[in-house]
């Protein structure tokens, strides 16, 4: 008996199928892994399987049982829990709240909060957390919000568990610590579904590898039969070019940074940054590597003047000393950021396209203080031309595009306003391997105009395929610098994990 069994399954959104008659099965405790391009399907697919979506045609059983789920509980009753790639949290809560939200033990008819972070502390030990259950979620970073998400499902103790994208913002040390909650999950019979864009990681956790494109189902092959190169050929129907780097030459000094240091009141660290020092030249891409708290994202923060407190040391653009109090003020200077949390810190979603690429911008798009709708019309569809953003109008909702062209909509508003530095922070996060090409090429087409990038990752091979150097952080101290032939995701490691010791 299958511990799924998915039958024509189709669902209809206004112009867009998202599902077309999608089959499959899902043999209990199996890890099965579900592979294709952004708008592919997949999270659709997932959400039908999790009750969050009840409207659709075709026929789902669920361990030889027919199945109609009328939400969520309904499917975690069945037994089937997800993870979502996009992070449902409230921000004003405990990690143990948010674990146990809407179903929250009581005695006695009054919540039991102990219980609660007893059991949220367990889970959090399982995960292998640093962090307490009595923390409140918003002020984690992203990478151990995504790991509250992760303890929630777990909680449900689920025969079956749907994981979408669940390493998206998990740096490499925090994707082992996940390999081993997998592995004991297995170790219980627990049947896994796993979306992931990381070939290595679907080729290393999978039993077998069904492919999704265009919503329709394309193929099933098990991992020992088939290769990372086949997989990617049938996702996106034909094979993927590497970003080309040759050719391209460095030019001056555009942003240095000597001796920054960023404050940490309170904690006995002292300093969130400590004494980073480097040079960023037009037309290179310099990559910031490190684990999670390392102070990738504080550093680019620093940068754009959008720190948690005022760094100290000195930051230099073109030979010219700068302090930014507000990131309006970097813009104005001449530099962009792309943030990590594309959901809570980039889009506008309940704006268009076009506005979401505008917003930025609008002065250009203003006659005499007026705002020209032509105008902003005509920069909204000529960043859309030239970065190939998949779209079917300028004027369609910003949540209606796949990860990738919503990236690329960020990306291409922030050099509306001709940056000479852009700071991108994990900017392929939950993006397809297509997609991620093509941003790889506008990177290098970026530096070709003479734009220096500064680029963190939580992707090693990533940081390996396109920077020109590369730097390590660890605990908020520089270790490391590698230029492009020396770096090798060992000596990264090591330096990643060196300690910076005492401050």
């Amino acid at each position: 008996m299958h511990a799924i069994s998915i039958r024509g399954v189709t669902k209809r959104f206004p112009g867009v199928v998202a599902l077309d008659d999608v089959s499959l099965d899902i043999e209990r405790g199996e890890l099965h892994s579900i592979c294709g391009e952004n708008g592919a399907g997949k999270s659709t697919l997932m959400k039908v399987l999790s009750g969050v979506l009840t409207e659709f045609e075709g026929q789902l059983w669920v361990g030889g049982r027919l199945a109609r789920f009328r939400g969520t509980r309904d499917a975690e009753s069945a037994g089937i829990s997800i993870i979502h790639q996009e992070l449902n949290l409230v921000d004003q809560l405990s990690v143990a709240a948010n674990v146990f939200l809407g179903r929250e033990p009581t005695r006695f008819g009054m919540l039991a909060e102990r219980r609660m972070e007893d059991a949220t502390r367990e889970l959090l030990a399982e995960l292998e957390c640093g962090f307490d259950a009595r923390c409140r979620a918003g002020e984690l970073r992203v990478g151990d919000q995504q790991l509250i998400e992760i303890a929630k499902a777990v909680s449900l103790r689920s025969d079956i568990l749907i994981m979408d994208e669940p390493t998206s913002a998990l740096t490499e040390a925090e994707v082992e610590r996940l390999v081993r909650v997998i592995e004991r999950l297995r170790g219980r019979g627990v049947t896994i579904l796993y979306i992931s864009h990381k070939m290595d990681e679907v080729f290393r956790l999978s039993d077998r590898i069904t492919v999704l494109r265009d919503g329709r189902w394309v193929a099933t092959k098990r991992r020992s039969e088939t290769s990372p190169r086949e997989i990617t050929h049938l996702m996106v129907g034909r094979d993927i070019e590497s970003a080309s780097e040759s050719g391209r030459t460095l030019g001056d000094v555009v942003l240095e940074v000597r001796g920054l240091s960023l404050p940490w009141p309170g904690h006995a660290r002292g300093w969130r940054l400590r004494d980073i020092g480097f040079q960023l030249r037009r037309g290179e891409i310099l990559g910031i590597a490190g684990l999670m708290g390392a102070g990738r994202t504080e550093l680019l923060e620093c940068l754009f003047g959008a720190g948690p407190e005022p760094p100290r040391g000195q930051i230099l653009l073109n030979d010219r000393t700068v302090r930014f109090r507000h990131p309006s003020e970097a813009r104005r200077a001449g530099i962009a950021m792309v943030t990590e949390d594309r959901k809570r810190l980039g889009l506008f979603p309940r704006m268009t396209v076009g506005e979401n690429i505008t917003i930025c911008n609008l002065r250009e798009a203003a006659r005499a203080t007026v705002l020209s709708r032509r105008r902003e019309a005509s920069m909204a569809r000529d960043t859309v031309d030239r970065l190939a953003v998949r779209t079917p109008s300028i004027g369609a909702p910003i949540t209606a595009l796949s990860g990738g062209n919503q990236q690329k909509c960020l990306i291409g508003r922030w050099l509306l306003t001709k940056p000479q530095v852009l700071l991108l922070d994990d900017p392929t996060r939950g993006v397809d391997v297509g997609a991620k090409a093509e941003l790889y090429r506008l990177m290098d087409q970026l530096c070709r105009e003479r734009i220096g990038i500064l680029l963190t990752s939580s992707e090693l091979p990533e940081l390996l395929t396109v920077c020109d150097r590369i730097l390590v952080l660890s605990e908020g101290r520089m270790t490391a610098e590698f230029a492009r032939g020396e770096a090798t995701e060992q000596a990264i490691m090591e330096a990643a994990t060196r300690g910076a010791g005492p401050t």
